[in-house]
């Protein structure tokens, strides 16, 4: 019968590769899509397909999953999709799932379609308790999920009973608790509707920063076995690969960051891990199931390969950058040379300004003196005019009286020749004849010189005249762009939230129900213990004393 099977299946797998065509359903967390495929097609050719239709840029962080047997496997990028162990029937069913989750996802994920289909697996994952979540995170990342889907809250719509279909806490956190349904969305509506104002991709990426904290968010276990026998688990995240107790999968025993592993390495079922460190011996550990084996080597492959592209990918943004600011400071200096350049030519204008504001005072005082001057020696032609005209006049009455004495001399002088000539005839008369003796005496007043009039001063002021224009200087600012070195801490506010979620639901607990994990993760808690104080915490031990400890357990 299972020859038969067999049989059957490898001629349906030969009548796939004969054929031109073969038809493969893709499932997201949200939906299906269904491809025809060329036989000839790699995984790479149908991975880049799906990544197209979907628009996604950031396709390090996925890969296609698929069932086999008792595990799971990823498809191979460089291999054709039929020569690799995928189901048989058709169509054939891969899920298009993240592999790698971001260390940060604020700081890591661009894309708005990246971020919400890591929102929709990471929420997955809580839901179906593949990852541990105290209740009041629970709470807190469902409300996060309902704004996601409903967006503001409005009382007019969103009355009581609206979330009665919606699957939003795990199993375990309900069944912790002597609460009703509608209480849970009493306490989800409550912190829904202080998330007002949040876009939809903002309340998603709450969620992320909320669940990256989450001590299971990210880790890939896998059963192994140490040279004692131990039955251990091994972790692999973002972080590095972590030893974890089979019952214990929230706080690691021993951690090796990535950057501690020089090189990993399988053969058979043995699995081996070279520290950086060559002084320290090698660890090596065992796994029932060579798939398992390979998964880890792999998966460690793949994440070198995605660090090396996001190393390249920084650079080539750095470069970016660098060129981008390289151009603003080329802007920057040349529009500084400008404006040192109008700086000096104001201030050259400026001091022949000033210079020309001296000369134009310096020709105002000597015009004012002038204008005295003048005034000066107006007033003192109008007293010489005066002057004159009184001497003048003072002439002319001379002239006058002059006149007059003249013609009273003349007349007298008239009368002295008639008296004379009368004298003389007496004495020719007399004395035979008489001398006749006439004279004539004419007075012309001498003529007074006029004085001339001073000649009129005239000034004619130069006119002077400086164009000033200002000039709007316009202000250099550059945005220097830093990096942040830390992730985030979780707000005040948050932890407050938290906090009095605990509070509020604590007297409702019944305890008897907690599973082991509940208990680890509140033992966790009350002494400070999270995921990353523990993981620095276990890291500052020497890679050698970290060794021996996992051979010990």
């Amino acid at each position: 019968m299972a020859s038969a099977l067999a049989a059957k299946m490898g001629l349906n797998s030969l009548r796939r590769k004969q054929a031109k065509n073969f038809n493969i359903r893709i499932s997201t967390m949200e939906s299906d899509m269904e491809f025809s495929c060329e036989v000839k097609w790699k995984g790479k050719d149908l991975f880049d397909l799906v990544c197209r239709t979907l628009g996604l840029r950031e396709t390090w962080f996925f890969g296609l999953q698929y069932n086999i047997k008792d595990t799971v496997a990823w498809l191979k990028m460089d291999k054709k999709v039929l020569d690799q162990e995928v189901p048989k029937e058709e169509p054939i069913t891969l899920h298009f799932l993240a592999k790698f989750y971001p260390e940060n996802a604020e700081e890591e994920l661009v894309q708005d379609i990246t971020q919400h289909l890591f929102f929709l697996q990471v929420k997955r994952k809580i839901l179906e308790e593949e990852i541990h979540c105290p209740p009041e995170a629970s709470v807190l990342l469902a409300s996060y999920a309902v704004h996601a889907k409903y967006g503001d809250y409005d009382p007019n719509v969103h009355k009581p009973g609206f979330l009665a279909q919606e699957e939003l806490l795990p199993k375990r956190v309900i069944n912790l608790y002597q609460m009703t349904a509608e209480m849970w969305e009493e306490r989800i509506t409550a912190c829904y509707v202080e998330h007002r104002g949040r876009t939809r991709d903002e309340a998603e990426m709450e969620y992320l920063k909320i669940a990256q904290d989450l001590d299971m968010y990210g880790v890939n276990y896998f059963l192994i076995r140490n040279k004692k026998g131990t039955d251990l688990l091994l972790g692999v995240d973002a972080l590095g690969l972590h030893i974890y107790e089979p019952d214990n999968r929230l706080t690691p025993k021993c951690s090796f960051p990535w950057n501690e592993i020089r090189n990993i390495s399988y053969s058979d079922k043995e699995f081996t891990i070279k520290p950086l460190d060559k002084k320290t011996n090698v660890f090596k550990f065992n796994s029932s199931r060579l798939r398992v084996n390979k998964l880890v080597e792999r998966q460690r492959l793949e994440r070198e390969k995605q660090l090396r592209e996001e190393a390249e990918r920084a650079r080539d943004e750095l470069e970016r950058r660098l060129m981008h600011l390289q151009d603003e400071a080329h802007m920057a200096n040349e529009a500084l040379l400008r404006s040192e350049q109008t700086a000096d030519l104001l201030a050259e204008k400026a001091q022949i300004a000033e210079e020309e504001a001296k000369l134009l005072a310096q020709k105002a005082a000597e015009a004012e003196t002038e204008m005295q001057r003048i005034k000066v020696t107006a007033i003192r032609g109008q007293e010489e005019r005066r002057l004159m005209e009184q001497k003048m006049l003072e002439a002319e009455m001379l002239a006058l009286k002059m006149a007059e004495e003249s013609e009273r001399r003349t007349k007298e002088a008239e009368q002295l020749k008639q008296d004379l000539q009368e004298a003389r005839e007496s004495e020719r008369r007399a004395k035979h004849k008489l001398l006749e003796i006439t004279s004539k005496a004419v007075y012309t007043p001498p003529a007074l010189p006029a004085d001339s009039m001073p000649a009129d001063l005239s000034f004619s002021r130069e006119n002077l005249s400086f164009d000033f224009k200002d000039t709007d200087m316009k202000r250099l600012s550059m945005e220097i762009e830093k990096e942040k070195v830390e992730y985030m801490e979780k707000s005040k506010h948050l932890q407050e939230q938290l906090n009095e979620l605990k509070t509020e639901i604590e007297s409702l607990k019944l305890k008897e129900r907690e599973t082991p994990l509940d208990i680890i993760h509140n033992q966790n808690t009350e002494q400070g213990t999270s995921k990353h104080s523990n993981f620095k915490k276990l890291t500052l031990q020497s890679t050698k004393s970290r060794v021996a400890f996992f051979e010990e357990l």
